[in-house]
């Protein structure tokens, strides 16, 4: 079975929202790169201040990304 992850950076701050955003840029970037599977990625709010960007792969991937980008956390989407 190949599991879609939703890989997740947090931004806190006055500036999250932007950061998070310039973030997703250099996340696709890599992706790209990498000549990975790029399955959705976007920037999301979970309150005021804190904004995720985030990227879904599939679960073969993310073992790479792991070592390579550091993420805070992660998903399993289905």
């Amino acid at each position: 079975m190949n599991r879609k992850i939703r890989i997740i950076w947090d931004f806190h701050g006055a500036k999250a929202q932007g950061t998070a955003e310039h973030h997703v840029r250099h996340l696709i970037g890599f992706m790209e790169k990498e000549k990975l599977s790029l399955i959705d990625s976007g920037v999301s709010s979970a309150a005021d201040n804190h904004f995720m960007a985030y990227i879904t792969v599939n679960e073969i991937d993310v073992r790479i990304i792991r070592d390579a980008l550091k993420p805070h956390r992660a998903l399993v989407m289905e």
